[in-house]
């Protein structure tokens, strides 16, 4: 029998996570190993124990992607989960997993206080099954701590009993990576806002080996939701307020396969312009109920007002066997189904567009091609008046931005962009063209240091996306991603796309009639259902949303139609190209009316 020390390999950092690395006694004779003793481990030992203390003693509010919750909005989601002080809470079992400054935790806290009290379990061993809760940033973990330890001395709990509790209710750590010992009946929180850009690359590796709903470029808060469900016992209840995004768009489409398979969106409270945090966040919040249990019904309310009374009284409709007849919270069926987007507002918008669905082929099976412009990761760089690039003239494309075409058609500014890729897709040899690599090479410090190039050193020169420069002689359709309504603008096929725009190309469709058609309601009819809204009303036109759209085949059209929809392609009469594009579809004068309520601002 030899005692060997567990290094920090693929799927082992939980041997050295929080500082210790795990003594392991290996029998030669049987492959099994158990734990024999936590020792400190040595400083360095572990890079994922290394990347999650950076986090835990770096960073202010926005860095950590913490975003603090109102208390009306938090008592809110506790009376929606049942959590409510009338409850035997102490035969409850609540997690918090992201506890910030207890926004959560000390209401929740005062809850089973007032419970516990009044059912004779205000002891040690009555409530420390209760509660656990678990927070990253180190300051702020000891700072709520200071505040939980107050609440349950004025309780009248002793000094001793006061810190047994902190011990076992409270935890400073990652939830993801963090083991517990208990299923609950609640989870509730404000998970953080933080993208994958902000988490060091081994902490994300090890996140990803652990979670599959990590998907695309999905934020942090959806494997915080996976976890959380996990941790459910049956009938158990989850709700979160954050952002939508993972209910409609790509990388929320493993959660939404989840939630599917295995639990039942019960409620779903549309928070999009209320003023439900202590500071301004830009996504587009919602607060859901999600239970471990069967149903395919869903309670859903939009826009409530902040107010303590009126939150309370919709917590109980909301709550109720059945929907009062008065009440303005609409039950609606079937929303979760596999990983399709969840649709959860404009009802009337959504029959039209399951109807189009049903009847005409996606964009892109109508002979179609959407995509999305170039991203160098370092524009500065890359980017410049195309007449002064001193490069050789192959290796430069004119470039179109946002700001050629904010006036619904292009008025190029003479941008250029360096084009580091041959006609067949491979990177060019900088000998073959001296010009190019003494440009590059003067810039290399900068373009050097991008991801892209630190993972491919011999290729450090290209852009984030590779460069098609036939795409450049193409007429397109150019869109911009974030508006309040489509912008569809012409481009002849001069000019290269940034980044920030989108493009439609086809093979079979005029491209003056199609932009005619996608400067109609259509457009917008289908993106404002399937996007997740940003502050001020504005829609993301991106490629994912745009490929949704429904269009009939070019053969199907009319040579009447097809000769009216090019005439107009860049009309500003909005109600006539409605009724073009109607007949185009064969829409209903109701459905019209649909289409001309999406065009107006």
């Amino acid at each position: 029998m030899v005692v060997i020390i567990s290094e920090p390999q693929q799927g082992l950092h939980d041997l050295c996570y929080q500082g210790h690395c795990v003594l392991r006694m290996f029998d030669e004779e049987s492959p099994v190993t158990a734990p024999l003793a936590l020792q400190p481990a040595f400083i360095g030992f572990c890079p994922v124990t290394e990347a999650v203390e950076k986090l835990a003693t770096e960073g202010g509010i926005e860095e950590r992607g913490a975003i603090y919750t109102k208390r009306e909005v938090v008592d809110f989601i506790l009376d929606l989960t049942g959590y409510t002080a009338d409850a035997r809470l102490a035969d409850y079992r609540l997690l918090e997993p992201s506890f910030g400054d207890g926004d959560f935790l000390l209401p929740a806290i005062d809850r089973l206080l007032e419970s516990a009290s009044r059912d004779s379990a205000l002891t040690y061993d009555g409530l420390a099954p209760a509660i656990r809760a678990i927070e990253l940033h180190r300051a702020t973990f000891e700072g709520t701590r200071k505040l939980v330890a107050e609440r349950l001395r004025k309780a009248g709990l002793s000094h001793e009993d006061v810190e047994r509790l902190c011990n076992a209710w409270l935890s400073q750590g990652d939830f993801l990576l963090a083991e517990f010992e208990l299923v609950f009946t609640h989870v509730v929180g404000n998970p953080p806002y933080l993208r994958q850009e902000a988490i060091p690359d081994i902490l994300m590796a090890e996140y990803r080996a652990r979670y599959r709903t990590i998907y695309d470029r999905a934020d942090i808060y959806v494997p915080f939701i996976e976890r959380s469900l996990a941790l459910l016992g049956q009938d158990g209840k989850l709700s979160f307020i954050c952002a939508d995004r993972w209910m409609k768009n790509k990388y929320g489409k493993k959660l939404r396969e989840l939630v599917s398979k295995n639990y039942a969106l019960t409620t779903y409270v549309d928070m999009y312009g209320v003023d439900a945090f202590h500071t301004e966040v830009s996504a587009y919040p919602a607060i859901t109920v999600i239970e471990k249990a069967q149903g395919d019904k869903t309670r859903v309310f939009a826009r409530p007002a902040v107010d303590a009374k009126f939150l309370k009284s919709l917590a109980v409709e909301l709550k109720a066997s059945k929907l009062p007849k008065k009440s303005k919270a609409r039950e609606i069926e079937n929303v979760t189904t596999g990983g399709e987007p969840w649709v959860l507002d404009s009802f009337d918008e959504l029959a039209l567009v399951r109807r189009l669905e049903a009847q005409f082929p996606a964009l892109e099976d109508a002979g179609c091609k959407v995509g999305i412009g170039v991203a160098t990761g370092a524009d500065k760089a890359f980017i410049g008046d195309f007449g002064s690039l001193d490069i050789e003239p192959s290796r430069k494309l004119p470039l179109v931005m946002t700001r050629d075409i904010l006036e619904g058609h292009v008025a190029w500014r003479g941008k250029g962009i360096v084009n580091p890729f041959g006609d067949d897709g491979k990177l060019v040899d900088l000998e073959d063209f001296p010009k190019l690599r003494a440009y590059l090479e003067e810039r290399k410090e900068q373009i050097a240091g991008r991801h892209v190039a630190e993972k491919n050193p011999r290729g450090w020169y290209r852009t984030i996306d590779r460069i098609y420069p036939a795409l450049t002689c193409r007429e397109k359709l150019l869109i911009p991603d974030i508006k309040g309504d489509a912008c569809i603008v012409y481009e002849e096929g001069k000019l290269y796309p940034h980044h920030n725009l989108y493009f439609i190309t086809s093979d079979e469709w005029d491209v003056h009639a199609l932009q005619a058609v996608m400067r109609s309601g259509i457009a917008r009819l289908f993106v404002s259902l399937y996007c997740t809204r940003m502050r001020g009303g504005y829609l993301r036109f991106q490629a994912q949303y745009l490929r949704k759209i429904r269009i009939p085949s070019w053969q199907d059209v009319s040579a009447n139609l097809r000769e009216r929809l090019a005439d107009y392609a860049e009309t500003n009469d909005p109600h006539t190209l409605n009724e073009i594009v109607s007949k185009l579809y064969g829409l209903t004068p109701a459905e019209l009316k649909l289409f001309e309520g999406k065009t107006k601002e």
